[in-house]
């Protein structure tokens, strides 16, 4: 194990949902969900340091974020991380975490997640404890339905409550995989996820064409074809429930978006781009009268 003042550092990157379906209601009350997830460009930075004490938090924010929306401490998901790996494999070692925010809070793109990600990811590496990836995945599970997803990494294919995870390529491909340009938006508000389920009132899906049209954009590269794929089942749901969202997406279609689609549970509404000089000139119409970032999905293999 590292000595105390060994340190770590963690980019966890935020995520979208090209897809997201609701395929039924699981018997521990859980939505049985299936979804196609990719990280972006847009992080927060991790910082890691092995104290001989108990765990602590601190953070700081980039304009944006709203820091009154991060919550407590105990509930914070990145400290119940730590505390969860402390635990699970014994380490007497502390840790002190420093989180600097990008990623909206509440905005539907995984930011909490990401952050409970990079610390077990990073906490593995730091307290030396060499864990299979598959055990690291699992014990995300514990946490929240897309922290495994994102221990997990790349782009992937979420199923169950997010317990379930693969890769979008069971092969490495041919050819390298460009990826897509998009614009996230925020309007401010948040969707509680809880909220968001509970006001759902559409029908299940089970169309195998969802899933089949978005991994071939994918692996592709078509952005063309992955605008006419993006399908979320709550988006009608949270466009009646919050118009801030749905106006959101209008001005990223009224500037020129290939496609548009909420990410998650919501409020964030992203809009894919042609190239980076499409999403610079999407960006230039939008203005200041909103959040926004232009970003490129990672390298997917």
């Amino acid at each position: 194990m590292d000595r105390a003042g060994s340190t770590f550092t963690v980019e966890a990157r935020a995520k979208i949902n090209l897809t997201l379906e609701i395929l039924g209601k699981r018997a521990d009350g859980y939505h049985e969900l299936r979804s196609i997830m990719m990280p972006v460009s847009l992080t927060d930075t991790v910082s890691l340091t092995s104290t001989y004490a108990q765990v602590a938090m601190t953070v700081t924010v980039s304009p944006g974020v709203d820091l009154t929306k991060i919550g407590t401490v105990d509930r914070n998901l990145a400290v119940r991380a730590a505390r969860l790996m402390q635990e699970r494999y014994r380490v007497n070692a502390g840790a002190r975490i420093h989180i600097h925010k990008r990623i909206p809070i509440g905005g539907g793109l995984g930011g909490g997640s990401a952050d409970a990600a990079g610390v077990i990811l990073g906490l593995d590496r730091l307290w030396n404890l060499e864990r299979p990836r598959g055990e690291l995945v699992a014990l995300g599970g514990e946490l929240g339905s897309d922290v495994p997803a994102m221990v997990y990494g790349g782009a992937v294919v979420m199923e169950g409550r997010g317990e379930r995870v693969r890769g979008v390529f069971e092969e490495p491909p041919p050819a390298p995989c460009g990826g897509f340009w998009l614009v996230i938006a925020n309007p401010g508000v948040m969707c509680p996820t809880p909220d968001v389920f509970k006001k759902w009132r559409a029908g299940l899906t089970a169309n195998p064409l969802i899933l089949h049209n978005m991994l071939s954009s994918i692996r592709t590269s078509d952005v063309s074809a992955a605008a006419d794929a993006l399908y979320n089942g709550l988006q009608p749901g949270v466009f009646d429930s919050y118009p801030e969202v749905a106006q959101t997406a209008a001005q990223l279609h009224g500037a020129g978006c290939l496609g548009v689609l909420l990410s998650g549970s919501g409020a964030s509404v992203f809009g894919l781009a042609r190239n980076e000089a499409h999403g610079q000139e999407i960006s230039r119409r939008l203005g200041s009268g909103v959040w926004h970032v232009l970003v490129r999905t990672c390298p997917v293999v």
